[in-house]
């Protein structure tokens, strides 16, 4: 472990807990995903417990001294590494149409977007655990009715179960972050194709919360809605106070038809 500095750049803040890393690693025993993908290994203190799992484990690491300490402390029979940013690899060239958990102790200055990716590939993704920065990992599990309720919740919850499973303190990482951590877990909904546009319901999510302060007929305005929809009374909510599922009926009775030109 010594041999990897973490680097402010990348996020990295390693765990050192192995009680802890051990629990992340067995969240995957209800799932029975063929290939397991964990994002940003450091110094594999979370590898060591995934490497025993019944499934095909690959790596993707960005930090060329990570990459030298765990091709130095494991066989290339036990894990397929792959040096890379996540947030540009084409998933597919890795996997082709298979399936695949994701795990990790995510860096925190990219796990929205990290979240945001797993949405994008979820046909793929049936389970997705890790660590968060705990204010992250609250609005991700957050019910509506709340300032932490927002874009990340509804598009997240529409698709996936979301648990908050615990709360991380500082002292268990190199270097101690100046938050709190948490790790939670998501587990893809049976029916996750949802009866919308989905292109269209992204954009009313995020339009909405974009000025979560306003109501739904005023933030909503750049889509040219029907001077007949913006009357209904929907409109004179925040979004907050929206479930994904009425995000889902808001959509569909906006439509592509009810927008004028």
């Amino acid at each position: 472990m010594n041999h990897v500095r973490p680097k402010k750049k990348l996020g990295q803040h390693f765990l050192t807990d192995l009680n802890i890393a051990k629990k992340i690693a067995d969240l995957l025993d209800s799932n029975s995903a063929l290939n397991i993908l964990e994002i940003g290994p450091g110094t594999g203190v979370l590898t060591q417990y995934l490497t025993s799992k019944k499934a095909i484990l690959h790596l993707i690491e960005i930090d060329q001294e990570s990459i030298h300490f765990l091709q130095k402390n494991y066989s290339p029979d036990q894990l397929n590494l792959i040096q890379g940013d996540f947030l540009k690899i084409d998933l597919q060239t890795i996997f082709g149409t298979d399936s695949f958990a994701v795990i990790g102790n995510f860096p925190y200055n990219i796990s929205s977007q990290i979240v945001f990716k797993v949405l994008e590939n979820k046909k793929q993704i049936p389970f997705f655990a890790g660590m968060f920065q705990k204010e992250v990992a609250e609005r991700i599990c957050e019910p509506p009715g709340s300032k932490k309720y927002g874009i990340l919740s509804v598009l997240t919850q529409l698709y996936f179960k979301t648990e908050y499973l615990f709360t991380v303190p500082p002292s268990v990482f190199n270097p101690p972050p100046k938050v709190d951590s948490a790790v939670i877990k998501l587990t893809r909904k049976e029916n996750f194709s949802l009866d919308c546009d989905e292109i269209l319901l992204a954009k009313v999510v995020k339009l909405s919360f974009q000025q979560r302060r306003k109501t739904l007929r005023n933030s909503l305005k750049t889509l040219n809605l029907t001077d007949n929809l913006r009357e209904d009374s929907i409109f004179d909510l925040r979004p907050e106070k929206l479930s994904g599922d009425d995000f889902i009926q808001l959509t569909k009775r906006i439509g592509y038809g009810d927008i004028s030109n």
